[in-house]
């Protein structure tokens, strides 16, 4: 290209083209102001035929001055052109110059006479004495009016702001223009640009004249399509669009100026307060709606993050998830700020804020309800939704910080009994300071006393109301959150390993699979990003830690202005606020917690401190029914205390080990452990009567943290004395009225071991025979409909036998760590009768002739380990066999003892490899048994003619130590009753209430049963041998 060409091109992409009528004009002009090159010069490497233009040319010693300047400043010919045509436009139009020459010969140089020299500048450029675009902007920006000039400059200002009032107040006669969205484009760039002041000084003026004249148009009225202006731009805006947080400081600019503030926290009141989709269609409703959530549910066309997750790498996919993260965390400070904005402006956008807060709370309270998860098209219609609910949750937890240290004496301000106030007018409310709505129907941690009357505050603290507000919108939102990725994690589990399956056998199920897997896996992973932002977690962690300690305040009866110390035993409740205290206080703390182990483990190492609060607030309640009645409440504590504990599994393959230096160091260190670990067998035996139609079932579920976590307990200490120590009381106290915990304890595990296995055996033997049934061709003639329920029944079986295994192998793997210690409670005459009949009976099943039932196709499948399960069995009769008494009791099991059961078990500790002092160990146990059993053998030819009154009427064994029940007036043996009434304190023959200390010996019945016992000896002796 010719410099002639380039140098048209550069004009027609120069800014100052379009002060000329036409581009041919500028281009015209431009071409006269050409430089000349200097005669000595080279020519320039890219123009061509730049000889016969020098040859044209004139000395560019006959030009302007400034033209040497440039040359030296520029390395071709032509940026040289282009710097001098922006100097001359400059000069030509706005008639200023940095050229100090003479203005008399400053025409012959093409420079207007009447140019204005700017000395300052001229002397600030350094011997530069060209203008370009770098610096005519500050050239032509006035900062001080001149003296002369002010008085104009203020009409002009005046007039301005006239004009614009009128504009805003009387739109209509602006045809075809949208004056509002002109003042909102205006706002926009004015928040953006480096004039924000004069901006805002403008702004300020016009609304004082809207307000001063409102006889057209109320100030409301001019504001507000403004704002429907506004929410309708931001509702399509994405979380990660820069555009977004320029309306966000924009925003941010309405929620400070009074006015505008006050037109703003009215104008988002919904239509329908009653309806919780309302809120969010509101302006505020409709930021808080902005995530990388999906915006329709099950939509996943047009999502903007994670699409096609299967072909992204791990990397790939964290480097996304920490940008959302990066740009939530910006997007929750806008919103923190929005909030105290509005709180802090004035009382009565405080009052409409908060206003708008309790009623979208109680609109949108069946967010909780079981139904609303299991009608999504109804919940969609009626609710706000799970974006909303995680944004509002984020602000209000930023309100929260200042007081959410665990220490802090803001806490002990927190007032409950806000919580039990009932319907107020709406002059009520804004007096004092309740907008939270419903809350007197919410369960509390405790009933109110019949006799506590309770004393409300005249008016009640921010710092009550934003603590109240925030656990109530988490536990509306984040609660639901947490299920929905429970569930999508599962679900994702079960469709992998079926498009696994699928690939194997080939066709189009497999690609339909895939296609579903991503799906789910694009909203999974999005749903992660949302919940996961760490700024989020850490404000959440800061919060529950603080409300943990609070709660243990208030179960310390504590109401002064200093925290108390906690301390063991527990001081009596006196006029306890727990009364006042929802619920949902320690269902969000628990559920929060969960989460963290589940999707973000590596929060719970960074937060050492906090750690021990929780552990304060599960050892006060977890095992106390004064301070927490709800049992199923105090059985999700066991939850979140495996939560927060170490956890030592191994790590999957191709993951790293988590750290777990600061739990160890927490839980070791704990000053309270010995009553943590009373409160957790505590609870272990209240949930076994909740009063609820599926306690039985539910039981089972309660119990499963229990078990790894007692483990973990044994392994330290401090823990492991203290379960000792309630060992030895019970075996003290066996006869107490109220039976002893750990002999409740140790009854249930028995209970459930004995049900859990027995139960899995069953469901083993059913699946063995539906894999006989399939592998022998049965299924293959059978119609589709009845195959695919053999595949339901074969699947449905499988999860059971899965679960039964499971808890089974905690059950007993418990009971052979326990023994390894406590031996005195187990070798006693009625608990060594039980644990010794359910061990026989499970070895008959795992190693006796009825073995071959529970062989199944793979045992890892369905959680089957019966070499595990051998090896637990004989380590708890290894731990007891030293005590005589316990051997003795082994062969009185009539219904599952053999000799050859226990050398068919010799024979499979040999076959699966066990260490040889153990087979040998057992091998001795077993013979020392067989020499207790051929005594009692004999023994029983002795009693085999007894009378029937001498009999135990539920056993129909001798009683040994007869005891008489004081309601049915009937006589059994002590430890026949005993065994009973850890299960059930009734009178088995009449459902009376009764205790151990209610029962009185039967010594003339004893008597009787001595002198036939040593009379029948004394025959059997005189008879000899033969007889």
């Amino acid at each position: 290209m010719t410099d002639q060409g380039n140098n048209n091109q550069n004009i027609s992409r120069n800014p100052f083209a379009a002060l000329f009528s036409s581009l041919a004009d500028a281009k015209q002009f431009a071409s006269g102001q050409k430089p000349p090159l200097h005669h000595g010069e080279p020519p320039l490497e890219d123009s061509e035929g730049s000889q016969s233009e020098s040859e044209n040319s004139d000395s560019i010693e006959d030009n302007d001055d400034s033209v040497a300047e440039i040359s030296r400043s520029f390395l071709s010919r032509q940026e040289l052109c282009e710097q001098l045509n922006i100097n001359h436009m400059i000069q030509r139009i706005f008639l200023i110059t940095l050229d100090n020459s003479d203005p008399s010969l400053r025409g012959g140089n093409g420079i207007p006479p009447r140019c204005v020299f700017l000395e300052e500048m001229a002397a600030e450029m350094d011997g530069q004495d060209w203008l370009d675009m770098d610096n005519i902007e500050s050239t032509c920006t006035v900062t001080k009016v001149p003296e002369k000039l002010l008085s104009y400059a203020v009409r002009c200002k005046n007039l301005t702001v006239s004009n614009t009032r009128t504009v805003l107040l009387t739109p209509e006669i602006y045809i075809r223009q949208n004056v509002y969205e002109q003042l909102l484009d205006l706002l926009l760039e004015g928040v953006g640009g480096a004039q924000l002041d004069e901006v805002v000084e403008f702004v300020e003026e016009v609304i004082a004249g809207l307000l001063a004249d409102q006889e057209v148009r109320t100030f409301s009225e001019v504001i507000g399509p403004v704002l429907d202006i506004f929410q309708g731009r931001v509702k399509d805006l994405d979380l990660c669009q820069l555009l977004l947080f320029s309306y966000l400081d924009l925003l941010l600019y309405f929620s400070r100026q009074k006015d505008i503030a006050t037109v703003l926290v009215e104008h988002i009141q919904p239509k329908d307060p009653n309806n919780g989709l309302q809120y969010q269609k509101t302006l505020l409703g409709t930021v808080l709606s902005i995530s990388c959530l999906l915006k329709t549910p099950g939509v996943v066309e047009g999502h903007g993050f994670f699409l096609n997750p299967s072909r992204s790498s791990p990397q790939e996919m964290k480097v996304q998830e920490s940008n959302i993260h990066q740009f939530m965390g910006q997007f929750h400070d806008k919103l923190h700020q929005l909030l105290k904005n509005l709180l802090q402006q004035s009382g009565e956008t405080r009052h409409l804020l908060l206003s708008w807060l309790g009623g979208c709370l109680q609109a949108n309270a069946g967010r909780t309800k079981i139904w609303a998860n299991q009608m999504p098209e109804i919940f969609f219609q009626m609710y706000a939704s799970d974006a909303f609910f995680l944004n509002l949750g984020a602000a209000l937890l930023k309100l929260c910080q200042p007081f959410c240290r665990p220490r802090s004496p803001k806490l002990l301000t927190f007032n409950p009994t806000y919580c039990a106030l009932k319907e107020l007018s709406e002059e009520e409310r804004r007096n004092r300071n309740v907008h939270a709505r419903g809350l007197d129907k919410e369960t509390c941690l405790v009933p109110l006393p019949p006799q506590q009357s309770v004393e409300y505050a005249q008016s009640y603290s921010l710092l009550t109301e934003n603590l109240i507000l925030t656990q109530m919108t988490l536990h509306l939102g984040f609660h639901r959150l947490h299920e929905q990725m429970v569930k999508m994690n599962q679900s994702l589990h079960r469709l992998q390993g079926t498009w696994r399956e699928a690939q194997l056998t080939g066709g189009p199920a497999a690609e339909q699979l895939r296609e579903q897997f991503e799906r789910l896996m694009t909203v999974y992973l999005s749903t992660k990003a949302a919940a996961t932002q760490p700024g989020m977690l850490q404000c959440c962690l800061n919060l529950q830690a603080s409300s943990a300690t609070l709660l243990v305040q208030l179960g310390l009866s504590n109401q002064g202005p200093e925290h108390a110390q906690l301390s063991f035993p527990l001081p009596p409740l006196h006029n306890s606020l727990l009364c006042h205290m929802p619920e949902f206080f320690a269902e969000n703390l628990g559920d929060f917690f969960v989460f963290l182990r589940r999707f973000a483990d590596e929060v719970l190492e960074s937060s050492a401190d906090s750690l021990e609060q929780v552990l304060n607030f599960i050892t006060v309640f977890m095992g106390n029914v004064e301070r927490m009645k709800n049992p199923h409440l105090r059985a999700k504590l066991a939850e979140v205390l495996e939560a927060v504990m170490p956890h030592m599994e191994p790590a999957s393959a191709g993951t790293a080990q988590p750290i777990m230096f600061q739990r160890q160091r927490v839980f070791c260190s704990y000053h309270h452990a010995p009553h943590l670990a009373e409160a957790l067998i505590a609870v272990f035996v209240d949930i076994e009567f909740t009063g609820d139609p599926h306690q039985f079932e539910q039981k089972f579920n309660y119990r499963r943290p229990m078990y790894p976590i007692l483990k973990f307990m044994w392994g330290k200490e401090s823990y492991r004395e203290s379960i000792k120590s309630l060992a030895v009381y019970a075996s003290e106290n066996l006869e107490a009225m109220n039976p002893p915990l750990f002999l409740r304890y140790l009854n249930l595990l028995m209970n459930d071991a004995i049900f859990l296995l027995d139960e899995a055996i069953q469901y083993l033997s059913k699946i063995k025979l539906l894999q006989l049934e399939k592998d022998h061709g049965e299924w293959e003639g059978l119609a589709p409909d009845a195959l695919r329920e053999k595949e339901s029944s074969l699947h449905m079986l499988g999860q059971l036998a899965r679960f039964h295994n499971i808890m089974s192998n905690e059950t007993i793997g418990t009971l052979a760590f326990l023994t390894s210690e406590i031996k005195c409670i187990f070798v006693h005459p009625f608990m060594a009768e039980r644990i010794i009949s359910m061990l026989n009976h499970f070895l008959q099943h795992l190693v006796g002739p009825k073995m071959g039932a529970l062989k199944v196709k793979d045992f890892s499948e369905f959680d089957f380990k019966p070499q595990q399960l051998v090896s637990d069995i004989c380590t708890i009769y290894l731990n007891l066999g030293d005590e005589e008494n316990f051997c003795a009791t082994v062969p009185k099991d009539g219904r599952s003892y053999s000799p050859t059961l226990f050398s068919q078990t010799v024979r499979v500790l040999k076959k699966i490899n066990k260490p040889g002092e153990v087979i040998v160990g057992f091998g001795l146990l077993a013979d020392k048994i067989k020499s207790h059993a051929d005594r009692q053998l004999q023994d029983e030819e002795t009693y085999a003619d007894a009378p029937d009154d001498f009999l135990d009427p539920i056993m129909s064994t001798l009683m040994l130590d007869p005891v008489l029940l004081p309601s049915s007036n009937v006589t059994v043996d002590r430890s026949t009753i005993a065994r009973h009434l850890l299960s059930d304190q009734t009178d088995p023959f009449n459902r009376s209430p009764l205790t151990m200390d209610q029962i009185r010996p039967n010594e003339e019945l004893k008597q009787q049963i001595l002198q036939w016992l040593a009379q029948h000896k004394q025959e059997r002796l005189q008879m000899g041998p033969s007889g």
